[in-house]
């Protein structure tokens, strides 16, 4: 917490007539100032006038612009472009902390990039590399041999002679099937037909 009876430039601590003894002039002087709007200061709850040091300052620059000759206009003028060349010192002071700012998260942002990428290339180089077991007693396997099979491991079973590779043998046939007559058993509307015609044939 700041100092309360600490008091800044811009605090309107001074009466019309400490203001005109501290800058050289008459009371009337700066009545004429403040209605010109060359030097306006607060007011306090009375509706007093009150200046602050800034003022004074100001009011002291204005009587040596006018002891130099330029009149209350071009007064004006040169105090208004003065306010604005300090307002465009402010923003840009602002401006170059920001940067500054700005410039400091850059090369952090940049060093985090660079250790990442430093991890990234260490963990693919680690990656790359397969690690191979060694038997006791033997060489090491080369990695593009089969595994060789036990051979106490059943191989895989082969077809019937006469079937297709992979076709399903399916259940043995039945030996009665195989012999009997492919055309079928005997209509009986056929076997009369042929009866018929050997009595027709025959003599009487």
């Amino acid at each position: 917490m700041g100092n309360p009876f600490q008091v800044s430039d811009d605090t309107p601590v001074y009466v019309i007539s400490v203001a005109a003894e501290l800058s050289g002039m008459h009371p009337q002087t700066l009545r004429t100032y403040d209605r010109l709007g060359l030097v306006s200061p607060g007011r306090s709850a009375g509706r007093g006038r009150r200046y602050s040091l800034r003022d004074v300052l100001l009011l002291r620059e204005v009587q040596r612009l006018s002891q130099e000759g330029v009149n209350l206009l071009g007064i004006k003028r040169i105090l208004e472009l003065e306010s604005e060349l300090e307002r465009f010192r402010d923003v840009l002071a602002e401006m170059t902390a920001e940067m500054g700012q700005l410039r400091t998260e850059l090369e952090s942002t940049r060093a985090v990039a660079a250790r990442l990428a430093g991890l990234l290339r260490s963990r693919g180089a680690s990656s790359s590399l397969v690690p191979v077991r060694r038997h006791a007693g033997g060489p090491a396997p080369r990695p593009d041999a089969a595994p060789e099979r036990a051979s106490d491991e059943p191989g895989p079973a082969l077809p019937a002679a006469g079937t297709a590779p992979g076709a399903d043998p399916g259940p043995p046939a039945d030996p009665s099937a195989q012999t009997a007559d492919p055309a079928g058993p005997p209509d009986p509307s056929a076997q009369a037909t042929d009866h018929t015609a050997q009595a027709a044939d025959s003599p009487a």
